[in-house]
């Protein structure tokens, strides 16, 4: 089984590494068992040096019990498919997913969603397939990397015993190195910025949806990277490993 830690494949300087995940997952597809996930690491990924305006994306975003990966609970599931250019909301998926523990009366408070409207929901392993193949031949868009990839690398370790990995282009990280590149003197007199999802998208006069919904969220995460790339990347020249986590 490979390691939790994606491991790192070339360098793109002394300090940026980045990763041939096309390398990775013809790896992964030897080493998978048989089923959903073999099949989704044998249909492979983008190369390395694709441009950014070729690039499938699926702007993803998950609604948990909680924060911690190893006990909290994946229980809805937002996608919406999308370029650099055009959101496909007529592809979207949303899955809802019944856990196996009681809701976290805090996480509903942020969530809003009720052991009610999960009553009725299938399992996460029911529905994970259908995940995968939404995800398949994609780069996936979120924001903040550390909850979607973690959570859902260890649903797969439990449905299937070995790990899920998927290109993402995180929409926080880009806006980070983007304020960390301001002139100093605009970083000292400005106030240190939020990274938030909401705040984000408001640096670029996006519309301000209701919070904390996965489909909602999933399409806010496709405005704001589309926001980016125009105001800050060159579609046509830059590769898709420039960007990539």
């Amino acid at each position: 089984m490979p390691n939790r830690v994606i491991p790192f494949m070339k360098t793109k300087s002394d300090t940026t590494p980045t990763k041939d995940w096309q390398a990775m997952f013809r790896d992964w597809a030897q080493e998978a068992p048989e089923g959903p996930l073999k099949r989704y690491y044998e249909a492979g990924t983008i190369a390395m040096d694709t441009p950014l305006k070729d690039v499938p994306m699926l702007a993803l975003d998950l609604e948990t019990t909680g924060l911690d990966s190893r006990t909290d609970e994946i229980i809805s599931v937002g996608s919406v498919p999308m370029d650099h250019r055009i959101i496909r909301c007529n592809g979207s998926g949303y899955w809802m997913a019944k856990p196996e523990c009681s809701l976290n009366p805090e996480s509903v408070t942020i969530h809003e969603i009720t052991h009610t409207e999960l009553e009725e929901a299938p399992r996460l392993h029911h529905i994970f397939e259908n995940i995968l193949e939404a995800l398949s031949n994609k780069v996936v868009v979120v924001h903040c990397v550390a909850i979607e990839r973690q959570f859902l690398l260890e649903a797969s370790l439990k449905i299937y015993g070995f790990p899920l990995y998927f290109p993402v282009l995180d929409t926080m990280d880009i806006e980070r190195k983007y304020h960390t590149k301001l002139p100093w003197w605009k970083r000292i007199i400005g106030k240190k910025p939020s990274l938030r999802l909401d705040a984000c998208r408001q640096y670029y006069h996006l519309p301000r949806y209701k919070a904390h919904h996965a489909l909602t969220d999933a399409l806010s995460s496709a405005e704001l990277l589309q926001a980016q790339i125009a105001y800050h990347m060159d579609a046509t020249n830059d590769p898709i490993s420039k960007y990539w986590l």
